[in-house]
């Protein structure tokens, strides 16, 4: 089904398209009709003055750049949250009333929250600019009948590009000559292996990846050269159709955010309500309202969790560093806790289960049959005999062993235009990753490739088309580049079926030849094919001196020599981590570009059922087939989905989100951006990715390896755990505040502590002892529970009832050591000194309850954070110098207290937290 594009933007100058659409469809048209639509010459190119005239139709070709906001409009979005309108107002109404330091404790707090929200969001707009960098290169192009190198931002439809090997594609073409042109389009399809191109028609449904007719703007030729005519450039090329699709998805909140949004809602409305209650009660008592409305204030400022939005920040910020020691950096702080709360991982094949290294895994004469150990580019590994001992010592089987061997691997290594590099600690390939995986297996096997070229070096080439379907090269010995002289050498590899059509007789492993086994050669390859085997035939024939290189010349005359069978292989703990998911309650799909063939067998390797007769895996043109009403459900029950579209991409990660999901999603090349930011969750290759894809992710993988996924669902899950620790340790004190003013308003009383010792002991606490939380190290069997349930609220019944339980006994303790001093002839200052150090007392035994909201202090270990051991000893100097310190004394309005007092305070703290203990005892089940 032919895809449906955006819409233009209005005002926009349409390309030339077939039949009068705005959809081009250039692929499925005949050459000279193509030429005729653009107006050009296929020959000559366009004209300098035509080029002109369509520069000022259709502008650059460079992506357009989307209109945002500027600096002040994402400075102003961070403010839309209603703690932080609470916030603002409480600090204009302490300005207003002198308590000036009230005022900037509370300002700083917005402030710090303003600027990690504003740095945020620009960092995530850098995704787009990514892909104008992509498409800007140098281009080779034809104009008045001359050869000319242009920027690539000056191409037009109609151009005529030149291309070569090692070449980025500049715009979107549709080819008019080409010599075994391949093209590696993995960033845009997700194909893991390079396409060979050919000029003929196609359908006009044909889907991009398909489309053998067309090269595509940001794809890179590997092999062989080429002409095009420029069909599409800018905002109307394929990658141009990603950028509109990253422009138009917004990204999702994440669930921390949604449920702190939700939070914060509910909070806010509370602490009005509660404030509101508290002036209305003290006007209708006969207290003055001004009196009052300082005394509402006191009660908001007490009840705001000031140090949260800090140790939200904080507590993702000690995630981010964890999960930076375990490969994976995160770019957006939110999403560390979102990747906790996954339920299901869309994962990229290619690079991410996969090593992206094409590897040569089997070898197959009509002497025998082999298995070839290592995996990627490196060139450790060896060739083993099938049957032998799985450890065969360290020189494995050498090619010497089997001429019929030893001529496979030198025609895959020398009639190969590819080269394998060292970059570092890795082996990175240049040219087509087939040739490269054949060069590394020839490696394997002692075979000296350069010594054979050297000696004959290449002297003609039949570069491989799709037609022809195979490469031939001539090899004269003595730097012949002519007939006459010594017999040439003529190598080939290519497709089994077409290489057989070349073949009279099979080489055994002494050299000699023997009739041709036909079958015996298809049944060899229909083996390696059924395990998802990338299956090519290799050949070789002595050709008389003068002969021509020509396949008429080579059909019937070659000796079979071998097969080379070979994949992208699957990452060794891909299986493993796959595995663990699945028992952490997390799902995983794999959601990819190429066939499904190649999808599966990479599935069933890494332990995902992908049998395409129980409907788990589909391919693009299947999905869309499938009504929108019932995708969701398809979605839900299939593992794989290959040949799939940036645009189906999308469709998928929505009809998962549809259902409630967490979704993440990975992903290296340019076609995943889009789906990469509209997941909750994008994770992007940092090895092998695009730095399109990068900049689109909310986390980056240093090793490109779904096993750091894994590792990064784990940290999340603790971050989470510890965010939720801090809320149930702080809002009881927040709670408690503001019930103790509550209760003096109602009852008409002194204040027992006042707003400005509120504030000291909301941010002292919060730095000091809540923080520490954010250190705790994770719990026992954290991978081994489900996720937590996208709707299931950020505290639940039982840790609502716990806050209660501890917001009572802060309230019941204050005012009983109040009244106790004054009644025991303390003033007021002592007084309220004593209220102070009990809040901090009971939470500080409080701290030691909250690291694990389950299981008791002894059962985790008293000492296992020290972090939380340093804060208790910061939190008491702190108590000491507001206590005991004159400059503090006056600041505060505190003043010293006896050692009775202090045995009091802390006999409340220990009763406070045994009732704690026992309520998480008989509560535990229930969490």
């Amino acid at each position: 089904m032919e895809k449906t594009r955006p819409p233009k933007p209005a005002g926009k100058k349409s390309l030339p398209a077939p039949n009068g659409t705005s959809d081009p469809a250039h692929h499925g048209l005949p050459l000279h009709e193509v030429v005729l639509l653009l107006e050009t010459d296929p020959v000559r190119g366009l004209a300098e003055g035509e080029v002109s005239r369509r520069q000022a139709q259709f502008g650059a070709n460079v992506l357009p750049r989307s209109r945002r906001g500027g600096i002040a409009r994402k400075l102003a979005r961070q403010f839309n949250n209603p703690l932080v309108y609470v916030l603002l107002a409480a600090a204009a109404v302490t300005l207003v009333l002198g308590e000036y330091l009230d005022s900037v404790v509370i300002l700083a707090v917005v402030l710090v929250n303003t600027i990690i929200g504003f740095v945020q969001e620009v960092r995530a707009e850098a995704a787009l600019d990514a892909l104008h960098s992509l498409v800007r290169t140098r281009a080779v192009v034809m104009r008045d009948g001359q050869r000319q190198e242009v920027p690539s931002e000056d191409l037009v439809p109609g151009d005529l590009v030149l291309l070569e090997a090692g070449d980025k594609v500049p715009a979107d073409l549709r080819l008019v000559r080409l010599s075994g042109l391949r093209a590696d389009e993995s960033a845009l399809t997700g194909e893991s292996e390079a396409v060979a191109k050919d000029e003929v028609v196609l359908p006009p449904t044909t889907p991009v990846a398909d489309r053998r007719n067309m090269v595509y703007s940001g794809t890179l030729v590997t092999a062989g050269t080429g002409t095009g005519v420029v069909v599409a450039t800018g905002g109307e090329t394929e990658l141009g159709e990603i950028h509109r699709l990253m422009g138009s998805v917004q990204t999702v909140a994440t669930p921390l955010t949604r449920k702190l949004a939700h939070f914060s809602t509910t909070l806010t409305v509370a602490i009005l309500a509660l404030a509101a209650v508290a002036f209305l009660a003290g006007v209708a008592r006969g207290q003055q309202p001004a009196e009052m409305f300082t005394a509402a204030v006191a009660l908001a400022v007490g009840a705001i969790p000031e140090g949260l939005p800090a140790a939200v920040t904080v507590t993702l910020a000690i995630g981010v560093r964890r999960m930076a020691r375990r490969r994976a950096v995160v770019r957006r702080l939110p999403v560390v806790e979102t990747l906790g709360s996954t339920t299901v991982i869309c994962s990229d094949k290619t690079g991410t289960f996969t090593e992206n290294q094409m590897t040569v895994r089997a070898l197959w004469t009509p002497s025998g049959s082999y298995k070839v150990t290592g995996s990627g580019y490196g060139p450790e590994g060896l060739i083993i005999a099938a049957g032998a001992a799985q450890h065969p010592g360290p020189e494995g089987t050498t090619a010497g062993q089997d001429a019929a061997l030893s001529w496979s691997l030198l025609a895959g290594a020398a009639c190969n235009d590819a080269k394998v590099i060292r970059e570092g600690h890795n082996w990175q390939a240049q040219g087509d990753p087939t040739e490269a995986a054949m060069l590394v297996a020839a490696g394997k096997g002692g075979v000296g490739a350069e010594d054979f070229l050297a000696a004959s070096p290449r002297a003609g080439t039949l570069p491989f088309t799709s037609e022809r379907q195979y490469m031939a090269t001539l090899h004269l010995p003595g730097h012949q580049e002519g007939s006459g002289g010594e017999a040439g050498i003529v190598l080939v590899k290519g497709a089994v079926e077409r290489v057989l059509d070349l073949c009279a007789v099979q080489m055994d492993s002494n050299g000699g030849s023997r009739p041709l086994a036909k079958q015996e050669v298809l049944d060899a390859a229909h083996g390696f094919a059924g395990t998802g085997l990338r299956v090519l035939a290799t050949a070789m024939v002595r050709i008389p001196p003068g002969t021509r290189l020509t396949s008429e010349n080579l059909r019937g005359t070659m000796t079979l020599t071998g097969l080379q069978a070979m994949f992208d292989p699957p990452r060794e703990a891909a299986a493993a981590s796959v595995k663990a998911c699945h028992e952490a309650g997390v799902a995983v799909k794999m959601i990819t570009g190429d066939h499904v063939g190649t999808a599966a067998t990479i599935a069933r390797a890494v332990g995902l059922a992908s049998d395409r007769a129980d409907g788990t895996a589909l391919t693009g043109t299947e999905l869309d087939a499938i009504p929108a009403a019932e995708l969701p459900d398809a979605v839900e029950r299939a593992t794989v989905f290959a040949r799939v579209s940036p645009e189906q991409k999308l469709r998928l990660i929505g009809a998962l989100q549809s259902r409630g999901h967490v979704a993440a999603m990975t992903g290296d090349g340019v076609n995943d951006a889009p789906a990469l930011r509209q997941a909750n969750v994008g994770i992007a290759m940092g090895r092998s990715g695009t730095e399109v894809a990068k900049e689109a992710a909310d986390i980056v993988l240093t090793d490109d390896d779904f096993a750091t996924i894994e590792a990064a669902v784990e940290e999340g899950r603790n971050v989470f755990d510890n965010l939720t620790k801090f809320i149930v340790w702080t809002l009881p004190t927040n709670m408690g505040e503001g019930l103790v003013i509550l209760v003096a308003i109602l009852l008409g009383a002194t204040l027992p502590v006042l707003p400005t010792q509120i504030l000291w002991i909301n941010m002292t606490t919060a730095v000091a002892l809540g923080l520490m939380l954010a250190f705790e190290p994770k719990e026992p069997g954290i991978m081994s529970r489900p996720p937590r349930a996208p709707d299931r609220p950020l505290l639940t019944w039982t840790l609502t009832l716990r806050i209660l339980l501890v917001s009572t006994l802060l309230v019941a303790g204050t005012w009983w050591i109040f009244e106790l001093e004054l009644a025991g002839g303390a003033s007021l200052a002592e007084a309220r000194t004593a209220a102070v150090n009990l809040f901090v007392a009971v939470e500080l035994f409080y701290l030691f309850s909250c690291r694990s909201l389950t299981r008791s202090v002894w059962r985790i270990g008293l000492f296992s954070n020290r972090w939380v051991i340093l804060g208790v000893l910061v939190q008491a100097a702190g108590q000491f110098a507001i206590t005991y310190t004159p400059l503090m004394n006056e600041l505060f309005h505190t003043a010293p207290i006896g050692l009775e007092t202090w045995l009091r305070i802390v006999g409340i703290a220990v009763l406070a937290s045994l009732v704690v203990a026992l309520d998480k005892r008989f509560r535990r089940h229930t969490f």
